[in-house]
């Protein structure tokens, strides 16, 4: 409360965040929660993100926009989505594109598939074998059917037999795997699997439109969850590769770091370390080369007195980092005595600080404090005798003299 500040101070005031300690996003303390909070509530105004996450959502009636109304799952979509990116170091507007969330259960579009597995590190590029298309086919298939019953009854499902024309294929998607030249391949995905299975006989289905792509992503996808099913799940996979070289055909090389390393380098404390550990080296070599050339010096020699002995000691106890306390406080002693301002004063008292006695410590304190109470009452002694000087006398104001 009594630091002296200036006028550059009060108008430049530093910012209070750059004191407190680092925040992430996350569930582990209240401060990454509301952190994460904030964030969510943001994006939840955002026209650029899915309608899930929306905090507001838009009413239509015959395709057109009639009103908005209030969506509670917004903030909490975007909480998901913020945590897997968080998980992903991916760009959370980049996981709510691709994130979709069925009946609670959140799952990916099949573009965030394929690249996921293609930038992973593991995998070659994912490649499809696709069937040719056979010629068109009626097929039969069950669907099941809402049907009023006569006499004004309740509805019932009624199983109804329904044809459609389709044309038969198959895909297979396929990587080959790095390490040991494998070829991976996923199960054959064909359109009769997805008449079984009613992905074909949905309503506004695509795979009645577009059976082609349908049967990449859906070959993509079971590849995915066979072969790199951490890659869905929100876990980082670009730092799992083994720590080994890839020589190249050209004689270039790759070089992958492990999770450990990775995770070690990206953490403030290690780069601290990194850029103090260079430094370090310097002066325990600096050191222990002084060390030697004293030690050498210390070797006993033909001298007529003992002074280069004593100078040799105290040349080994200051590169040793050790200092002779006594005369310390000797010195600090002398100089409170020599003191006469208090700027003197000031000095000598920042050197007590370095005394590990803590009873002489008091006593430097103490008479330093004495010395301070003799300099300001020699100061007070010598303003009260300075004569104060007597005002000049004024003389009273005279008019001009006028010529009448």
């Amino acid at each position: 409360m009594n630091q002296p500040t200036t006028i550059d101070n009060l108008r430049n005031p530093a910012p209070r965040e750059a004191a407190l300690p680092t925040v992430e996003m996350g569930f582990g303390t209240l401060q990454s929660f509301e952190l994460m909070q904030r964030a969510a509530k943001m994006l939840t105004h955002s026209t650029l993100v899915p309608v899930a996450y929306r905090a507001r959502t838009e009413v239509k009636e015959y395709g057109k926009v009639t009103g908005y109304e209030d969506n509670p799952n917004g903030l909490p979509n975007c909480v998901v989505a913020l945590n897997m990116a968080q998980r992903m170091g991916a760009d959370p507007l980049m996981v709510m594109q691709n994130l979709y969330i069925v009946e609670g259960r959140p799952s990916w579009s099949s573009q965030f598939i394929i690249a996921a597995i293609n930038s992973c590190g593991r995998y070659s590029p994912l490649r499809f074998d696709l069937s040719k298309a056979s010629e068109p086919q009626e097929v039969t298939y069950s669907a099941t059917e809402w049907q009023e019953q006569a006499g004004g009854g309740k509805a019932k499902k009624v199983s109804v037999q329904k044809k459609i024309v389709v044309q038969h294929q198959s895909c297979v998607a396929w990587a080959i795997e790095k390490a040991s030249g494998e070829r991976l391949e996923s199960p054959r995905i064909s359109v009769q699997m997805a008449i079984d299975e009613g992905w074909l006989t949905k309503n506004g289905s695509k795979w009645q439109t577009m059976p082609e792509v349908m049967l990449r992503y859906r070959a993509a996808a079971f590849f995915g969850k066979l072969y790199a099913p951490e890659l869905l799940m929100g876990l980082q996979t670009a730092e799992e590769v083994a720590d080994i070289v890839d020589v190249n055909p050209d004689g270039s090389y790759t070089v992958s770091t492990p999770l450990e390393e990775a995770r070690a380098a990206r953490s403030p404390g290690a780069r601290a370390a990194a850029t103090r550990a260079p430094v370090a080296e310097e002066v325990a070599s600096s050191v222990e080369k002084e060390a030697t050339a004293a030690a050498s010096e210390a070797e006993p020699k033909p001298a007529a007195t003992e002074a280069p002995a004593q100078a040799s000691q105290a040349h080994d106890q200051q590169d040793g980092f050790s200092f002779d306390e006594a005369g310390m406080i000797t010195g600090i002693r002398e100089e409170i005595d020599a003191a006469n301002t208090a700027e003197e004063l000031d000095l000598a008292r920042s050197v007590i600080r370095d005394v590990t006695d803590e009873s002489v410590k008091a006593e430097l304190n103490a008479l330093a404090a004495q010395r301070m109470r003799a300099i300001n009452a020699g100061q007070s002694q010598a303003s009260a005798s300075t004569p104060t000087p007597s005002p000049a006398p004024q003389r009273r104001p005279r008019a001009p003299i006028s010529a009448e």
